[in-house]
């Protein structure tokens, strides 16, 4: 394949519930390597169905991944009336303060039950788990989407939630690396600055992502990590991503950003995507769907990369033929397992 035929190194999303003919022709033309759907994008199962088989077709790859963020509590594009609720991170770090064997086995059986949901509307990627630590005084905006504090039991519960995916057929995303569970504002919002020293974020912020070193896929968080790189956040610093992400965290699997789009990051759409992909993130993600926003984007991402290429033939290896289940029954018996 070449660089020329190669699809953008980019994620896009779309407006609405259904795609306009301009959306349509920009994807045909543009080729991004994949796609995210947010609840805008989500009505009903025979609704998104047909969305994700037309983004696809757009593209004319029947395999171009399609994200979603599905992670339980207050950060789900699938909502009732249509999909059951299910729990935050948070629910399960609290048993595992009682019970950690019983946490590890709810916690992987709830997201088989999430893959099994996903994967009934053609959705292959899902943007979680959170491996960010839980700190005191931090901006909510991980808040309860974090396992807890401890760095032993976060990977313990994230490694079980990456192989429950795994074992429904969808890839995780750990995020948002190298650590965000510092930050003091919300990276929607404003631009948090992390001022710790190195050695306190190794020995703790870091730890998670470590020891999920080996997951197929990884998210960048919108922090800047003074001690590492006081001028730039983690997406756009190559010396986060390379001394950090790939070197002291060892992560060398297929590296997205996170959404351009959040306030956290300066300069145009464009400027923001070249940036990211600059310092060596594999994917740029732009989520909101707005059509200049993502002509921009589209306009500076570069073809895949060779090495990109290779990390996501790697990730696709990792999925597992999964087994039919049943998701409504089986959140229900992840509900009785916090509860007892």
């Amino acid at each position: 394949m070449s660089g020329r035929n190669r699809p953008l190194a980019a994620i896009l999303g779309c407006g609405g519930p259904r795609l306009s003919e301009r959306e349509r022709a920009f994807f045909r033309d543009a080729d991004p390597y994949g796609f995210v759907l947010f609840q805008r994008n989500c009505e009903d199962p025979d609704q998104v169905r047909g969305l994700v088989a037309a983004l696809r077709e757009t593209v004319g790859r029947s395999d171009a991944p399609v994200l979603i963020d599905q992670e339980g509590g207050r950060v789900r594009r699938l909502k009732p009336p249509h999909w059951p609720e299910h729990p935050a991170a948070a629910r399960f770090g609290a048993l595992a303060a009682r019970d950690p064997d019983r946490a590890e086995r709810a916690v992987r059986l709830h997201a088989t039950a999430v893959a099994a949901m996903l994967s009934e509307l053609h959705i292959d990627v899902d943007a979680a788990p959170v491996l960010d630590l839980a700190f005191r005084g931090a901006s909510d905006v991980v808040g309860d989407r974090a396992f807890g504090d401890d760095p032993a039991t976060v990977a313990r519960l994230g490694r079980a939630t990456c192989e429950g995916f795994l074992d429904g057929g969808v890839l995780p995303i750990i995020k948002h690396m190298p650590g965000h569970g510092r930050a003091t504002v919300d990276s929607h919002h404003a631009l948090p600055v992390v001022t710790v020293d190195l050695d306190s974020l190794a020995a703790a912020d870091f730890g998670p992502f470590r020891a999920l070193a080996d997951a197929p896929w990884g998210m960048t968080g919108h922090i800047v990590l003074a001690a590492v790189d006081p001028d730039r956040p983690a997406t756009q610093s190559p010396l986060v991503i390379e001394r950090i992400i790939r070197g002291a965290i060892g992560f060398d699997g297929v590296l997205v950003s996170d959404d351009l789009s959040m306030n956290a990051l300066s300069g145009t759409l464009g400027q923001r995507a070249a940036a990211a992909v600059a310092a060596g993130c594999d994917l740029a993600l732009h989520c909101n769907g707005v059509f200049a926003e993502m002509m921009a984007v589209a306009a500076a991402a570069p073809a895949l990369a060779d090495r990109t290429i290779e990390r996501l033939r790697r990730g696709e290896d990792r999925r597992r033929r999964p087994d039919a289940i049943d998701p409504v029954a089986t959140l229900a018996r992840v509900d009785a397992m916090l509860a007892a």
